[in-house]
């Protein structure tokens, strides 16, 4: 982020927010074992067909994933794989947040 100009960090602002929804981050996690069409992923999230296609359109704008028209179905795929790298340094870093905390706790009430 160092010395990069106010329309760049803009741009890492909306990228951020983009993974900065649930659903989206469940639709990688889905993407990370192939592609798959919109309906498939709105089956496996739970969520209507128009929910997830809203989802991918902006994921599509950010460059984490790619759309490809097979007859009347479309197909999405990971545009960026580097995404994933990210997502699991952050969640590691969570994971080693909760483990922190717990240890905490259960600190705190062994004491009682």
């Amino acid at each position: 982020m160092k010395n990069l100009p106010p329309e760049a960090l803009q741009q890492v602002a909306s990228y951020f927010q983009t993974l900065a929804e649930p659903t989206r981050l469940r639709i990688l996690n889905y993407l990370r074992d192939g592609e798959h069409n919109v309906g498939e992923l709105a089956q496996l999230c739970g969520y209507t067909a128009a929910n997830i296609s809203r989802h991918l359109s902006l994921m599509t704008q950010q460059g984490l994933v790619r759309r490809e028209s097979r007859g009347t179905s479309v197909y999405y795929s990971i545009a960026d794989e580097s995404v994933y790298a990210l997502c699991d340094l952050v969640c590691g870093s969570i994971a080693r947040q909760y483990e922190r905390n717990a240890k905490s706790q259960h600190a705190i009430f062994s004491r009682e």
